[in-house]
């Protein structure tokens, strides 16, 4: 008798315990998409910050508050005093800009959420890349169209060896695409 009531359990909660388990994983394997590429992972920041108006309709070249991405390795967040250039006039009474104002009079950081992101095995340069005109947009997307900036592409070897072998196919928006030759594909050179 024991045995049949083992074979039993067995037989009906092995196989609905592996549905389970399988299920669970295409879940989380599906869900955690964002957190494993960076594709559509777009955190809420703690202001709201509308690159669709700033670099999009009044034209602020990235530069301008990005002001270290073609002298380093990182393109830098800007500061609270980068924006004070502005607002310590435009619109100073809009939710948004208080906000800001209040980093900046307590000499505070603001406490950006970082979108886009490298894996940290990884080494680049983005003046590597700005000085040789490659646009943000081939890495970062259209980014004076987000309202709310998420990451489109992936950062994987994969997407960065297509840019580096055949720069012409991949990167459509840059104006002289010719100029730009292949990237290094040895390891070392991203692999340090």
């Amino acid at each position: 008798m024991k045995k049949t009531v083992l074979d039993h359990a067995l037989k009906v909660r092995l196989p609905i315990t592996i549905v389970v388990i399988l299920i669970s994983f295409a879940l989380t394997f599906y869900l955690s998409r964002a957190e494993r590429d960076g594709v559509g992972y777009s955190p809420e920041q703690p202001i709201k910050y509308s690159h669709k108006l700033h670099a999009g309709t009044m034209k602020i070249d990235c530069k301008y508050c990005h002001n270290a991405v073609d002298k380093s390795r990182h393109a830098m967040v800007p500061p609270a005093s980068t924006c004070m250039n502005c607002h310590q006039i435009a619109r100073k009474d809009k939710p948004e800009i208080v906000k800001l104002k209040k980093y900046y009079d307590e000499g505070k950081p603001i406490p950006w959420k970082r979108i886009h992101k490298v894996p940290e095995y990884a080494y680049f340069n983005h003046s590597a890349h700005v000085n040789k005109n490659i646009d943000c947009i081939s890495c970062h997307g259209d980014i004076a169209k987000m309202e709310v900036v998420e990451q489109v592409h992936a950062f994987t070897m994969g997407k960065c060896l297509e840019c580096h072998r055949d720069p012409a196919q991949k990167m459509p928006y840059i104006k002289d695409v010719a100029s730009i030759k292949k990237g290094p594909e040895d390891c070392g050179s991203c692999h340090r």
